[in-house]
């Protein structure tokens, strides 16, 4: 390393020290519902990729898939810009003509939840396809096995679903469902990197897992997603699929890696055709660049020190709320050991108080309050006059659309703040 670097990046850390927050103070200080934690080497990584100006995908890029890999036990995983982007290729590489017979094809049904956040969901809609809405239970927020297999009909061509603000599904029952039905099964585990179902990372369960570093998520690259899968012809497609769809598999700034690159005959080109313009899927360009992926593998070493803050942070709010009349808390999965997102709190329809009110007596405190996401997605004008099928009857959904909100407990969140977003509810609640 340079001196002229190494001078640099000791500035950087020492500029990131000067920078300490402020002392928090209880009704000025504002508590949000998420963020990003970001440290001194968190800083110099992303200066560091600056400075060498890695600003398209790269050495970075390549190190952080192969972690990230490693972490959920899968063979594969590719970055992209955003989870939304990641759900859109997960489900698009399963619309692939190589697939053959197993191909999904417009108007097959894809099951999902209804409760959730519609990236999960767009993604069925744009490619042709039918999303069947299945309800989820009020606690932890997740569909069951026995929701979705009554989903099931001749026309199901896949499940896509996404671990609820960090709380597992069942998620191996569902995916023996899915085998049993020769169904597909994507994992959206956005908001549950870090969670474990009998012992297994979610995200390890499905045919693919889609994440998203997001700054609100477990770990962060400014924005950023990936895609993650065990089965190689999965991965390639969606790596034609994020990188314009071309059938080349060179990185960035390289050539010929094939040794044939001009030795192709494929769809009606001529023999000979350059291999790095030839196209084999509509694809796109979703590529994320080495500043993030620099960010991403710093953000990736601190992932179980997150995932334990995560934990202590909902642990303490739960007893602090423990006894409080006419909530609903949260709980985990049965044989999950979740790495929360968030903590959600349905305020129930015979309390003396209503989530609105409750609500707006935090945001007034400076305690930042989060909607369960869309609620039910299916009465937002956005899919009024979309194709969609229900299965069954929504009515826990309608619920969380009326009672239901989450409050934070992101790692930058202190026992001090825990304890008096905690107090204001129990006073909030005593005075009602």
């Amino acid at each position: 390393m340079s001196e002229g670097k190494t001078q640099i990046l000791e500035l950087v850390r020492k500029y990131h020290r000067d920078s300490a927050p402020q002392e928090f103070v209880p009704g000025v200080t504002r508590i949000l519902p998420s963020g990003a934690t970001l440290d001194e080497d968190d800083r110099v990584a992303l200066v560091e990729a600056a400075l060498e100006m890695r600003i398209a995908a790269g050495v970075s890029s390549r190190r952080f898939e192969r972690e990230f890999a490693r972490v959920l036990g899968l063979r594969k995983a590719h970055m992209t810009n955003s989870g939304s982007s990641a759900n859109l290729l997960a489900l698009s590489a399963l619309m692939s003509p190589q697939l053959g017979d197993r191909r999904l094809r417009r108007g097959d049904e894809v099951i999902t939840v209804a409760a959730g956040f519609p990236t999960t969901v767009n993604p069925i809609i744009q490619n042709g396809l039918v999303p069947v809405f299945v309800d989820v239970e009020l606690g932890t927020y997740n569909t069951t096995p026995e929701r979705i297999a009554a989903a099931i009909t001749p026309k199901t061509g896949a499940i896509m679903i996404a671990h609820a603000l960090g709380n597992p599904f069942a998620a191996e029952e569902v995916a023996q469902l899915a085998r049993e039905h020769g169904l597909y099964l994507i994992e959206d585990n956005c908001d549950a990197v870090g969670s474990l179902y009998r012992s297994r990372p979610t995200g390890s369960f499905g045919d693919l897992a889609t994440a998203s570093f997001y700054p609100a998520h477990h770990i962060t690259t400014g924005e950023g997603g990936c895609v993650a899968t065990r089965n190689l012809t999965l991965a390639r497609l969606v790596e034609q699929l994020r990188d314009w769809g071309r059938d080349c598999w060179c990185e960035p700034g390289e050539d010929n890696t094939c040794f044939k690159r001009f030795d192709y005959q494929l769809g009606d080109l001529p023999h000979g055709y350059d291999h790095k313009y030839i196209f084999s899927q509509v694809g796109y360009n979703l590529k994320s660049t080495d500043l993030q992926a620099a960010l991403g593998v710093s953000q990736l070493a601190k992932l179980d020190q997150f995932t334990q803050a995560r934990k202590r942070n909902w642990r303490r709010m739960r007893e602090g709320l423990a006894d409080v009349p006419g909530l609903l808390l949260p709980s985990a999965t049965a044989d999950s050991d979740p790495s929360w997102f968030g903590f959600v709190i349905t305020v129930r329809p015979d309390a003396p108080f209503t989530r609105r009110q409750l609500g707006d007596y935090l945001e007034a405190r400076k305690i930042g309050t989060r909607r369960f996401f869309g609620g039910n997605l299916t009465r937002h004008p956005a899919y009024l006059d979309q194709e969609y099928r229900i299965a069954g009857d929504l009515t826990n959904s309608d619920i969380v659309t009326e009672h239901t909100f989450w409050l934070g407990v992101y790692p930058s969140l202190t026992n001090e703040m825990i304890d008096y977003v905690t107090a204001s509810i129990r006073e909030f609640a005593a005075a009602a």
